[in-house]
């Protein structure tokens, strides 16, 4: 086994930094802005929440607030990237794009219009707020929406380079951001590119297939199952569509085993995407880490983490049943 050397020094440590994601969006947002001036953004009455705040008050002749109206700010968005504008329009993803889901196919994807998405508060690491709020449905709609490409960061500093890059692309594209503080598991130097999944950590026995918070757990896991005797391969994929079929497929021609893992579900999320991938190109034995046909509760964050099986002690267990050891 060898670990990735652009991850920070100790996965392990009990004092990792951490900070919400949705903090790497705002920054990212600024820096984009500050280099582009077709930068703008649009809220829908969330621009602290979605971290957009930075940007509307370096750039405020550049910042609308639509107020509570989904449906209106991505069709808002839409117009502004029709006269040549890069929009950034945020809410919760419960929201957008859970309430504006058919104002998103109309007048974006079909017009393909380069607006970027940003759905706030995914998964069930929301917490308290419950169900209403934890959006676990958002990978699958808007994977399947031609255009569109669908980007889960799994930090803070990643989501930075993904908004930079984000504002560079030419498609419409959707982030999905946890709001609690999770690790900071990459650096500045750990390379980003829209469309690529990373190898994290090698290994030989089993492929942890991951996006999005749950990477840190997969790398938690996989250290764990190193003193089992299983080396296990942990692939970041922060985007999920388009998907990097080759360095998927190369790690699983490897291990011939894979578990995936996600916040949310696995029908249609991560998890659907690369049963589908495996099924046309290369079958093998697979697990399935995520939320399962329900609906999330409210809780604290790590609780419901392990009362829903996305810890790092389920995926390491995933993968004794898939080799089937002990």
């Amino acid at each position: 086994m060898t670990r990735n050397m652009y991850l920070v020094d100790d996965i392990l440590a009990e004092d990792i930094k951490q900070e919400p994601i949705r903090a790497g969006f705002g920054r990212g947002l600024a820096a984009a802005a500050a280099r582009d001036e077709r930068v703008v953004g649009a809220c829908a009455d969330l621009t602290d929440s979605t971290h957009m705040g930075e940007f509307a008050k370096a750039f405020p002749e550049r910042f609308v607030e639509i107020g509570i109206a989904e449906q209106n700010l991505v069709t808002v968005g839409s117009g502004l990237a029709a006269q040549g504008k890069i929009p950034f329009v945020s809410s919760y993803a419960a929201f957008a794009p859970g309430r504006c889901w058919e104002q998103i196919r109309t007048t974006i994807c079909l017009n393909d219009q380069p607006v970027k998405i940003v759905g706030s508060h995914a998964g069930v690491s929301v917490g308290p707020d419950g169900a209403t709020h934890q959006m676990l449905e958002d990978v699958a709609i808007m994977r399947v929406l031609p255009n569109m490409v669908v980007i889960a960061p799994g930090d803070s500093v990643e989501a930075e380079k993904a908004t930079f890059a984000m504002a560079m692309d030419k498609r419409p594209n959707y982030v999905r951001l946890a709001r609690e503080k999770t690790p900071i598991i990459t650096t500045q130097g750990t390379p980003f590119e829209i469309g690529k999944a990373y190898i994290y950590r090698t290994g030989a026995d089993v492929s942890l297939i991951t996006t999005g918070t749950m990477t840190y757990h997969a790398l938690v896991a996989a250290a764990a199952l190193s003193k089992d005797g299983i080396m296990a391969e942990v692939v970041h994929v922060p985007t999920i569509k388009p998907l990097d079929k080759e360095t998927i497929l190369e790690s699983v021609r490897k291990t011939k085993h894979v578990v995936t893992a996600e916040e949310g579900q696995m029908a249609g999320g991560l998890g659907g995407t690369i049963a589908e991938l495996l099924g046309d190109e290369f079958p093998v034995p697979i697990r399935r880490i995520g939320m399962k046909d329900r609906f999330g509760e409210s809780g604290e964050p790590n609780e419901l983490l392990i009362h829903f099986g996305l810890d790092a002690n389920h995926i390491r267990l995933a993968a004794h049943e898939l080799l089937g050891k002990k």
